[in-house]
Order: C-alpha cells, then structure tokens, then sequence
C-alpha cells in the first residue's frame, strides 16, 4: 500500500530534507509537493485520497494558523501535522485548535520527526516535549493560582502525581476513558479544544503511549484511576 502524502513549504532545501525523512517511514510513500499555501489547495482538491498533509505556516498565500483551520474546514477528512519554525506556545494552542494532528519544530532531528509522523499516522497527537512542558507549568500554574491561591514556584512545578500527570492531565484522563471525543471533553473542562489535544499529547507522551486505547489501558494496569480528585 503507498501512503500519499502533501508537503507544503517555500524553502526546496528544507523539502528536500523532509522528502528524505518520509522515505524512512515504514510505508511506501508518494509525496506530492508544493511551494505556497494555494498551490497546497490545489494539490489537496485533486487528490482527496492524501492520507496526510504536511503544512508551513508562514510561506507565500499562507495566513498562519487561519490557513490551517481553512485546509481542515475543506478537507476535513487529511489530518494535517504543522511543521514550523514558529515556536510559541500561541502558535502551538492555535493550529491544534485549528484542526492540526501535530506541530513539529523546523529544528528538530530527522529521528524526532520521523518518530513523530508515526505517532501521527497511528492516530495519535504529537506536540515538541519541551512546549508540552513549557505549556503545561503554565496551565496548571493558572489552575492553582485560581483555585489555591498564590504559592510558590516550585510547589507548582511540582503539582504532579507520582506518575508525573497534572491534575488537568488526570481530568482530561478520565474523560478519554469514558469515550469522550476531543470535542466533548472541551465541553467539559470548558477549554478550547486545541488546549484538549494538547493535554491529550501530554497525557501520551507522559504515560509512553500512541492512542486512547492504550492510555487507558495503561492508565488501569497502574491503578491511576483509583487516584482520587484533586
């Protein structure tokens, strides 16, 4: 079976090197490539078979992370894994909300792409580890700000359990193993639903999973939902 795959980006040095790393994937693949956002349109309306599409964020027709949620919008049915030098949490927070499946930093290795497409095409959700705990300090930091009031730094960092879950990693846990979607755990929590996937990356990365199923799997066989709330 040939995997389809679009690559959009303006630099060839860098699709050159991403052509490179997508030969490595265990499926034969079949990239199509183009150099600007609108090119990428077009790309993507002749082939709605594409199993994945690779996607700049700044590049000529591009309008950053509203582009993104237009691709999705359109094509709905091609997960789409952002692949940027942009490094910002607000960028991060944006395309996952936008739809995006994945954000892969510009400056990371071959391996660590390649390691996270898989992740992608397996159905998972892959953010950078270093913005995933960059964004969770925050995120839970404003959660014991608001309920607890003001403490110190290094409590907060620390607002783990033994398994190194948040207590909104946990929340967000709980919801995945009563088969809530993305979308309903959002409604939930009352969160965007970009902040969702990427709590729901975190709680894979932290517990070394792929999907819901072995989250939750995992989750059970080390008894985490016998951990109380709170």
């Amino acid at each position: 079976m040939v995997m389809k795959i679009l690559m959009v980006d303006d630099h060839a040095l860098f699709r050159d090197g991403m052509r490179y790393v997508l030969q490595q994937l265990p499926e034969e693949v079949e990239i199509m490539e183009a150099g600007n956002f609108l090119d990428g349109l077009r790309l993507a309306m002749q082939h709605p078979e594409l199993d994945l599409a690779l996607l700049d964020l700044n590049m000529p027709g591009s309008e950053g992370p509203v582009s993104i949620r237009y691709f999705h919008q359109h094509y709905p049915h091609i997960p789409v894994v952002v692949v940027s030098g942009e490094e910002g949490r607000g960028y991060m927070e944006k395309v996952m909300n936008y739809g995006a499946m994945g954000f892969i930093s510009k400056s990371s290795t071959a391996a660590v792409m390649l390691g996270a497409l898989n992740l992608v095409m397996s159905g998972g959700i892959y953010v950078p580890a270093e913005m995933l705990r960059q964004y969770s300090a925050i995120s839970d930091n404003l959660i014991a700000d608001n309920e607890y009031g003001q403490e110190s730094a290094d409590r907060r960092r620390l607002n783990t359990n033994e398994y190194g879950l948040t207590q909104r990693q946990m929340e967000v846990l709980r919801h995945i193993a009563a088969g809530l979607s993305n979308r309903q755990i959002a409604e939930k929590v009352h969160l965007a639903e970009g902040t969702v996937k990427i709590h729901v990356a975190a709680v894979y990365q932290t517990l070394r999973v792929g999907n819901r199923m072995e989250a939750v799997r995992v989750a059970e066989k080390l008894g985490l939902f016998d951990i109380p709330h709170g």
